[in-house]
């Protein structure tokens, strides 16, 4: 499925088309189950719309993004880890990967700040030997 499987009809709102941007989050907002298939499987979409949106970023930018969201989400170190795996085998050294941290702070807040830095750190490699801290 891609975005152009939507109706034409379903396209039009007043005297103009939508732009199929604007359709996408319109369709991922009210939850449409089939498009969200999609989005999270972009795999399956290789040769589609959704595969070319995603391309409109560059491979380090992708890679970059996805590690922020793993941190704005408090993803485990494993996910970490696994992230900081793809973007070091892509080319991306360890100062881009700290800006990415840096980067989504402003969105996060200090606290997820402070919480993300080790997990980071121990998907770098790093062992920061922090009082309290589990590893988590």
């Amino acid at each position: 499925m891609s975005i152009g499987d939507i109706d034409e009809g379903e396209r039009r709102r007043g005297e103009g088309i939508v732009s199929e941007a604007r359709e996408l989050l319109r369709r991922l907002a009210g939850h449409d189950e089939r498009l969200l298939e999609t989005v999270l499987a972009p795999a399956r979409d290789s040769d589609g719309e959704l595969a070319s949106l995603a391309r409109a970023l560059d491979r380090r930018t992708r890679l970059l993004v996805c590690l922020g969201a793993l941190l704005a989400v408090d993803a485990p170190t494993t996910a970490l880890r696994c992230a900081v795996e793809l973007a070091s085998t892509s080319g991306i050294d360890e100062d881009a990967i700290l800006g990415a941290l840096i980067a989504c702070a402003s969105v996060v807040g200090a606290a997820e700040l402070v919480a993300s830095a080790p997990r980071l750190a121990l998907a770098l490699g790093f062992d920061l030997e922090l009082d309290g801290w589990n590893g988590c």
